[in-house]
This record gives structure tokens, C-alpha cells and sequence, in this order.
């Protein structure tokens, strides 16, 4: 989505002023909060863009935002503003899911720059997401047997392998192979495998950010 917004938050009136004619000035749609509650409250389920938010703010700052986004599915790239003295609260909020941090007072290139890579890295996530899902749809449209089918071909088994595992014949399998390429809108056998090991990772991701 070209017109993703920077949601802009900080407590400080004057830094969101600046800010917000900076991005305006660069073209970039801009939405500011006073605080990290006002942004929840305001961003809906299926919010865009990217976040750009002060790491200290007071009583619920940037790296308790990063941990209620992770709780709420919401998957937002998040630059953290920092002081000099706040370098350890930087690195938290790295290993909390912060994409980057951009110590004050910045450096305006640097700014725009950072938050145009997050720009960027939101669209291949949601890009990714909706591919996901589409290869989910596909999935769950497969018969019991189908899905049989499809795991021996995941596992590399010629047809007459898995006619033999599943007690059916060889021309059976293929019938069904080739339901599970049209119904997975699969090219090829190569593009069919990538196509489920791609999803196997991303639910393992999704499994691992929740934990």
C-alpha cells in the first residue's frame, strides 16, 4: 500500500510538529498521537504503515507499546526514538521486535531513510501475509485423501511409493496429483513444494513470535 501512514508518537507536542511536516514535506501521510494508549486505541486490527514512537514516555512507553502490539497481532515495523543515555533501551526494544532506533537529536536523511525501509518492510509483510493465507485457502480445500497425496510429494516419494503406502493404484495417485496441482495452483512439482514448506515456515514464525 503506497499510502501506508507513519504513525507518529510522543508525548512531546513540538517533536510532533516537527515531525509531522518533515514526512509531509517528503510525501509521506502522517498520523500523530500523544501517547502509546492513544495509538492502540486509534489503530484497529488491520492497521498500516510503519511506527515511529519516543522509547520514553510516561507510564506506558515505547517498549511496553512493542509488547502489547506482539500481544495483539499486530504487526507493525516499529522504530524507537532514543536519548543518548537510552542506548540499553534501544537494544531492549530490538530484541522486543523494534526494527531500528534513531537516537535524538537525528539526523533527518537518517530519519526519512529509516522509516522508508520500514515503509517497505510493512508491504513485504502484509505482501506475505496475504499469500499465506491464499495458500491456506488452498490447503483447506484438498480432500483427506488429497492431503495424503500432497504430503508424500512434499516427502519426495515417486507415485508408485505412495500408491503403495496408501494402498491405492498408481493411476489412482496420479488423478490425484494432479487435483492437489490444480487446486494448490501449483506450475510444477519444484513450485508446489516451495509453496508448502514456504507456509510451514511462516506458521513456525507465527508459532514462535506468539511464544
Amino acid at each position: 500500500m503506497p499510502n501506508a501512514p507513519v504513525h507518529v508518537i510522543d508525548d512531546d507536542a513540538g517533536v510532533r510538529d516537527v515531525l509531522q511536516f518533515l514526512f509531509e514535506s517528503a510525501g509521506l501521510p502522517v498520523r500523530s498521537y500523544d501517547s502509546a494508549l492513544a495509538f492502540i486505541d486509534q489503530i484497529g486490527a488491520n492497521g498500516t504503515g510503519c511506527v515511529l514512537t519516543d522509547v520514553r514516555m510516561p507510564g506506558f512507553d515505547g517498549i511496553a507499546l512493542l509488547r502489547r502490539l506482539t500481544e495483539l497481532g499486530l504487526d507493525l515495523p516499529v522504530i524507537v526514538m532514543t536519548g543518548h543515555a537510552d542506548v540499553p533501551l534501544a537494544v531492549q526494544a530490538l530484541k522486543e521486535g523494534a526494527v531500528d532506533f534513531i537516537e535524538k537529536p537525528f539526523d533527518d536523511e537518517r530519519l526519512l531513510a529509516a522509516v522508508q525501509a520500514a515503509l517497505a518492510a510493512g508491504r513485504r509483510r502484509r505482501q506475505e501475509a496475504a499469500e499465506f493465507d491464499a495458500v491456506t485457502a488452498r490447503l483447506a480445500s484438498l480432500t483427506p485423501r488429497e492431503h495424503e497425496v500432497l504430503g508424500g510429494l512434499v516427502a519426495g516419494h515417486p507415485n508408485k511409493t505412495i500408491a503403495y503406502d496408501l494402498g491405492a493404484s498408481p493411476r489412482t495417485i496420479e488423478v490425484h496429483r494432479a487435483r492437489v496441482m490444480e487446486k494448490m495452483q501449483a506450475r510444477s512439482l519444484p513450485d508446489l513444494v516451495r509453496m508448502v514448506l514456504a507456509i510451514e515456515r511462516a506458521a513456525q514464525g507465527k508459532k514462535s513470535r506468539a511464544t
